[in-house]
């Protein structure tokens, strides 16, 4: 089986994520390309100073430092790069301008021919004639229990909302926001995990779920869980005032 995988060039949580999953894919899994499109933290393409100081402005300096240092941190340690994980395991980029529903893009990623595409951070609503490229259609990763905390930073709401469990969901990409069929879905309990525990312990066991998933299709077995929109919920980036109030309940980014 052919696999391309969509996703970005997070310098934060994937690489070492895309590495354990390039390395536990089930036998036979050939992954022929991948997308990496720029980090888009607010769910659109913005200058990289534009990021930053909104990054300042809603989550306040503290946090602001910290991934700071963490982003220069993984300029200068290549092992924590995207590109540095496709190239040590073979694996061709596939460069696209533009947005990934073109017709130019489509032909790129055809040209890999893959069997299924899998989307790990993808920052686009994918279209029909991408989502058909590939037989098996396209899987995505979401770090929520679908279908409630669809959109953005489910990490921070589930935290703020004082939920007791989260999880991840693997599910089959439609032409809306999280709302394809769900094919695997693991639990978490939350417990006193800050948001970048969470965020570290969904991640893997979102590649877990990713494996378990391509494993499923392979055997055949392409039973999903319904994904209602009526009892789902949806969810933005938050804005400062978000960010007090998580402070006030006593929720800790680090």
């Amino acid at each position: 089986m052919n696999v391309v995988i969509i996703t970005q060039d997070d310098p934060f949580y994937l690489a070492e994520n895309l590495d354990y999953l390039f390395n536990n894919l089930p036998n036979g899994v050939n992954v022929t390309g991948c997308v990496v499109s720029s980090v888009s933290p607010f769910g659109k393409k913005e200058s990289f100073l534009k990021k930053a100081k909104k990054s300042l402005e809603i989550f306040g300096w503290n946090f602001f430092v910290r991934y700071s240092l963490r982003f220069l941190r993984s300029k200068f340690d290549k092992s924590r790069s995207v590109r540095e994980v496709l190239s040590r395991h073979n694996v061709d980029e596939i460069f696209l301008q533009g947005s990934i529903n073109s017709d130019k893009s489509l032909r790129a990623i055809e040209g890999a021919k893959p069997d299924l595409l899998i989307s790990i951070a993808g920052n686009e609503i994918f279209r029909k004639p991408l989502i058909d490229l590939a037989p098996h259609g396209c899987l995505n990763l979401h770090t929520a229990l679908l279908p409630k905390y669809r959109g953005l930073m489910p990490s921070f709401w589930v935290l703020k909302n004082n939920e007791t469990h989260t999880g991840v969901s693997v599910f089959f990409v439609d032409e809306g926001i999280d709302s394809g069929p769900i094919h695997v879905q693991k639990k978490i309990e939350i417990g006193d995990m800050s948001q970048s525990a969470l965020i570290e312990y969904s991640k893997r066991l979102g590649m877990e779920a990713i494996i378990e998933s391509v494993s499923r299709i392979i055997d055949g077995d392409m039973n999903t869980m319904p994904n209602p929109k009526e009892n789902g919920s949806y969810y933005k980036f938050p804005n400062r005032d978000d960010v007090n109030t998580f402070l006030a309940i006593g929720k800790k980014f680090f």
